[in-house]
């Protein structure tokens, strides 16, 4: 696959918001400046209308809803869509519980997102197919996750990016699936929400008719940089994976972009 967009975000270094989980907040942030983005990390809903104007893209993730994370949410999606920069929302365990589903169906209705990333059981919830999902893991069904992301991006007018063995990109008309990747990114926490990150670092530096492209990228090039490590490492080496993937992400270049990403339109 060409690469586009790896090299226009070192160069223009974006300021990318995310309103992300304790859980990942930390990894997101060195994810990000690892990649050659700027990351900031807010959720104080007073600040909501000033913070996503400094930045070039917001994240939303749902993982640890906290006092009034979701009314900044929210407001903050808000004022990104009036502003004019991509929002992202990774709507993690959105089928665990019903104040997650309330919460995700408020954002969906409210705010107009560049993209909605997640596994396959979250999408699944959205998309309201039948899914076993285990909390916030991704779980097991038999949906075509192609048809899913398919039908969510055509509801929500948005790209869709369902991670998993196999990643799937649709915008609704195109669909791309990626056959990169390795088993060891389920084994660490917060590998999911910092690909959404990235994300939304890619779409930051991307027009808005590019948003797809832009998205295969992002998911190529993380997959491909996860692929990379785990060839150096054994199975079970999750504590070097999980610090190794920042290190990855840094040194990794357009050409290995190219050369390793496993990538057909269907």
């Amino acid at each position: 696959m060409k690469s586009t967009y790896l090299e226009k975000i070192r160069q223009q270094n974006p300021l990318i918001h995310n309103i992300t989980n304790i859980v990942a907040a930390n990894y997101c942030a060195n994810g990000l400046l690892a990649i050659g983005a700027s990351p900031i990390m807010s959720a104080n809903v007073e600040e909501m209308e000033e913070v996503p104007a400094l930045s070039q893209a917001l994240v939303i993730n749902i993982g640890t809803l906290i006092g009034k994370e979701a009314d900044a949410m929210l407001l903050a999606g808000k004022t990104a869509n009036k502003i004019g920069i991509p929002v992202v929302l990774d709507p993690v365990g959105v089928g665990a519980t019903s104040y997650r589903k309330n919460i995700i169906s408020q954002l969906l209705a409210e705010v107009k997102f560049a993209l909605i990333r997640g596994n396959a059981g979250e999408l699944a919830t959205i998309a309201g197919e039948a899914w076993q999902a285990k909390g916030v893991d991704a779980g097991d069904g038999n949906a075509d996750l192609n048809n899913i992301a398919k039908k969510v991006a055509n509801q929500y007018q948005s790209v869709v990016a369902i991670s998993g063995e196999v990643d799937v990109v649709s915008d609704g008309v195109k669909t791309a699936n990626i056959h990169n990747g390795t088993p060891m990114f389920p084994k660490i926490t917060a590998s999911g929400c910092l690909l959404s990150s990235i994300c939304g670092a890619f779409l930051a530096v991307a027009e808005k008719q590019h948003y797809f492209d832009s998205v295969v990228e992002a998911c190529t090039a993380y997959a491909v940089a996860g692929e990379i490590l785990a060839e150096k490492l054994s199975p079970t080496d999750n504590g070097q994976f999980y610090v190794g993937l920042l290190d990855q992400l840094a040194s990794l270049s357009v050409e290995t972009i190219e050369q390793y990403g496993r990538v057909n339109n269907v």
